[in-house]
This record gives C-alpha cells, structure tokens and sequence, in this order.
C-alpha cells in the first residue's frame, strides 16, 4: 500500500520538504546553499539534523569561518539514544555528552537540542 494511502498528511509532508530539505546525498548542494546564505547576508548557519550531517557542520565552519554555526539534534536524534538507554545497549548520558561532542567537534558553536534540562542537571552534578 503505497504512503500515500495509509497517511495522507504525513505523504504531504514528505513531499512539501522536499521543496526546503536538501538531499541527504547533496554535499556540494550544500556547501553552495551555504555560500548563496552567506552572500544574502544570513547571520547564523543552522544544519540540522546534526548527527546525520556532521560533515556538513565541518563544511560550514570551512566555508562560514567567522560566522555562528547552530546545529540542531532533532527529537529522532533524542529518541533513538532513548531507546538505546532503554534496551539496556547504553549508558543515556555517556552518550548524550559524546553525541553532542562530536556535533562540537565537527564545528558547531551552538547546539539546541532536547538534552538541555538533563545536561543542565548533568553539570550540576
């Protein structure tokens, strides 16, 4: 049964991104939308989703070298270090800091994500 058929908005959806999400294999599209952003005057670079395209957020802190690069972990990025946690594979927080490392040592600046009220707590501790 096609997507269409089962979940009507949800296919609208996919299809409506289409028109602002660039292809998971679109590197150079990529670097070249960031480029065509810097030039119209853009005042931050934001990448998400951040694990999925760290090399992208190196590319930008390349290409943007003066400029705020956010990356954003979406909820799927959340959500899939919960379900780790919660099969028993990891430890949540371990992970979390090493995720949100890597999303810093590719280049981000700035990270929103979901683990803001844990990491706060984290920190404290």
């Amino acid at each position: 049964m096609a997507l269409s058929a089962m979940r009507p908005d949800l296919a609208q959806f996919l299809e409506t991104a289409k028109c602002y999400q660039l292809p998971i294999n679109g590197r150079g599209l990529a670097r070249r939308a960031i480029k065509r952003d810097i030039v119209e005057g853009a005042d931050i670079i934001m990448i998400k989703p951040a694990s999925a395209f760290l090399d992208i957020i190196s590319d930008t802190r390349e290409v943007a070298k003066d400029m705020p690069i956010a990356a954003y972990q979406v909820s799927g990025e959340f959500a899939m270090i919960h379900a780790g946690a919660a099969a028993g594979v990891f430890d949540p927080k371990a992970v979390a800091f090493e995720s949100l490392q890597g999303i810093l040592r590719a280049g981000a600046s700035i990270i929103l994500t979901y683990w803001t009220p844990s990491m706060l707590d984290w920190l404290d501790d």
